[in-house]
């Protein structure tokens, strides 16, 4: 495992990965529109043999092992094994899935054995994208496609930029990062992401980038603490170690924003998602 895909486990194994345990239904309902896209465009079909990058809970995996029945597979990838413990809880009796803890980067997949690649926000942390792509395209069969979804551009997505500038206005501003490097909108631009999978083999490469809106479950109250516990806001409250007070705050802040997606079915709130799919070529 590279040094900096090292660091993603660490992040995804303990800190982050115990919250998205602890939210897990929270999320899975905020994200569902979300995986609902991808299932979409993936057109899966019964029998099939999946993988599923970045699987982290468990919650794409398990719909895609409704959606090919029992005479198909599937193989849940993800680096944090807190996250996949508890998938596999999840996925207790089910016997179309199987769950690992690998580094998908550099994992030694069965070579031309899977009929698709599906991830939802899972291929957006490696720490050398063409490498990566370039491993897992060995273990898709001739012609198999890849359909992925991965956050757009960072102004157009309100539920990091929220949260990450009322952290901000309570703390500070943490060191910048490299929105290139390792991270969720490290994929943001369509270009960028066509070139690294062309790089890595793939073609007949289509992106599409989708409005939608994210459908958070729970009160308000709870929504914002939802926003402040994970991503960015949290990310800053860790640097700055800041207390219960500075997070209370903070989610009251994010509160207030969100007022504006309120709707009489609940918060909704606007996104941007970039839709990738591609084939590794037949021959």
């Amino acid at each position: 495992m590279t040094s900096a895909n090292a660091d993603q486990a660490e992040f995804w194994t303990h800190s982050a990965g115990q919250k998205w345990v602890e939210q897990q239904e929270m999320l899975d309902t905020f994200m569902q529109p979300v995986l609902d896209g991808v299932f979409a465009r993936a057109d899966l079909w019964p029998g099939a043999c999946i993988l599923d990058i970045g699987c982290g809970t468990g919650a794409s995996t398990l719909q895609a092992a409704e959606m090919i029945g029992d005479t198909g597979s599937v193989f849940g990838a993800d680096i944090s094994p807190t996250m996949l413990a508890h998938a596999e809880k999840r996925a207790a009796g089910i016997s179309n899935v199987v769950f690992e803890v690998v580094d998908a980067a550099e994992h030694g997949f069965q070579p031309a054995s899977f009929d698709h690649l599906i991830s939802r926000f899972g291929v957006m942390f490696f720490a050398d994208p063409v490498s990566a792509f370039s491993n897992l395209i060995k273990g898709l069969k001739p012609g198999a496609p890849v359909t992925f979804a991965a956050w757009g551009q960072i102004p157009n997505n309100p539920w990091f930029t929220t949260a990450a500038q009322a952290a901000k206005a309570r703390l500070g501003a943490p060191p910048a990062v490299d929105p290139d490097a390792p991270g969720p909108f490290a994929f943001r631009d369509v270009a960028r992401v066509t070139q690294i999978l062309s790089e890595a083999g793939f073609d007949e490469i289509k992106a599409e980038v989708a409005s939608l809106h994210l459908t958070p479950p729970g009160t308000p109250a709870e929504v914002a603490r939802m926003a402040t516990s994970v991503g960015p806001a949290a990310r800053t409250v860790d640097y700055f170690q800041g207390n219960a007070t500075d997070s209370a705050a903070i989610a009251d802040h994010v509160q207030a924003a969100f007022a504006a997606y309120e709707t009489a079915g609940g918060l909704r709130v606007p996104a941007e998602i970039n839709y990738f799919q591609a084939r590794r070529p037949a021959a």
